[in-house]
């Protein structure tokens, strides 16, 4: 009976043992997927900015800019570049939209951004564009990959079409949450205008004809939760002018927009609140149950080898039998 229940527990612990790699190295890439259908949202805004008036071309101040992005999943479009691709694609329609203390619009640019599903790594395909320029990204944007390291990485600049490294700047501890803090400045760059304007009549095309450029800094901050890779705050302290031409007169530059971007509060909580769920189907797939079962198969097999030398131990002597006793001889 020992011997039955010691090969029965030796099957389990080969079992459990077996499913620990598995379960990291070959259902964690099949499983932690961005979806394809994934729409998020998120308010930002500069307190106390500096905006330009286009009807004065005179740089004021403001109560506040609002920025609203948006990333809608593209689900048709994503099964149509799977098919070439040969891995799960996910295309994100992004827009970044800019408006005034008085709410009408200041600018407001679309992107599309193609990525691998699990990774995060760029994919490039017909349609990854930004503001309805074709691009090459290299690099991450908006999302750190699963598992994300302490190290730097390159990061996609949409503004102005670059990519730089975005530098690991340490642990910190946000609203109770472990996050690796990372940084990235952009140095002046001469980037192209928006097309979508906020004064009539006025384009990227009539604005190239005065020689008048337009110029942009920004040093970007996030905070990474590393086990899903996705940001719970960021920040930008953004800065724009408008340089030269004999749009600005006698100005050699004059500031279009300088303010410090900060994720709106609610923002905040609803996006610590769904990482904080997130995180932990991630650990239970990398982590808790992988070495859960390797725990549990290890003890397993140490108790079935238990009970095999239990069942090969020799039992108790056997009582001596009686003899009849012998005559004795005269």
């Amino acid at each position: 009976m020992r011997r039955k229940a010691s090969l029965i527990l030796l099957a389990l612990a080969v079992f459990c043992t077996a499913l620990s790699p598995l379960l990291r190295w070959y259902a964690f890439p099949r499983l932690a997927k961005i979806p394809a259908n994934q729409y998020q949202d998120m308010v930002l805004e500069a307190k106390d900015a500096t905006l330009l008036d286009y009807g004065t071309m005179k740089a004021r101040k403001v109560d506040k800019v609002t920025i609203v992005q948006t990333l809608k999943g593209n689900v048709e479009a994503s099964e149509k570049i799977e098919k070439t691709a040969g891995r799960d694609v996910v295309v994100w329609d992004g827009l970044s939209y800019v408006q005034g203390p008085d709410g009408e619009m200041v600018s407001k640019i679309p992107e599309r951004y193609i990525f691998d599903a699990h990774t995060q790594e760029p994919v490039h395909a017909t349609g990854e564009s930004v503001d309805g320029d074709p691009v090459k990204r290299q690099g991450i944007e908006f999302k750190w990959p699963f598992l994300t390291e302490k190290r730097d990485y390159e990061y996609f600049d949409a503004q102005a079409r670059v990519t730089a490294p975005i530098h690991y700047k340490g642990t910190q501890n946000f609203r109770g949450v472990d996050v690796y803090y990372f940084e990235q400045t952009i140095p002046w760059t001469k980037v192209p205008f928006p097309k979508a304007l906020p004064v009539e009549g006025v384009s990227p095309e009539s604005l190239a004809k005065t020689g008048t450029t337009r110029w942009y800094t920004t040093v970007r901050k996030f905070w990474v939760e590393p086990a899903t890779g996705a940001p719970v705050y960021g920040e930008e302290i953004h800065k724009e002018e408008m340089r030269g031409g004999t749009l600005l007169g006698d100005r050699d530059k004059v500031t279009a927009f300088s303010g410090h971007v900060k994720m709106r509060e609610d923002y905040i909580r609803s996006t610590v609140d769904l990482v904080e769920s997130q995180r932990i189907l991630i650990l239970l797939l990398t982590s808790y149950l992988p070495w859960g079962f390797l725990i549990l198969g290890i003890g397993l097999l140490s108790l079935s080898l238990y009970l095999e030398a239990r069942s090969r131990r020799p039992g108790d002597p056997s009582p001596a039998q009686a003899r009849d006793p012998e005559p004795v001889s005269a």
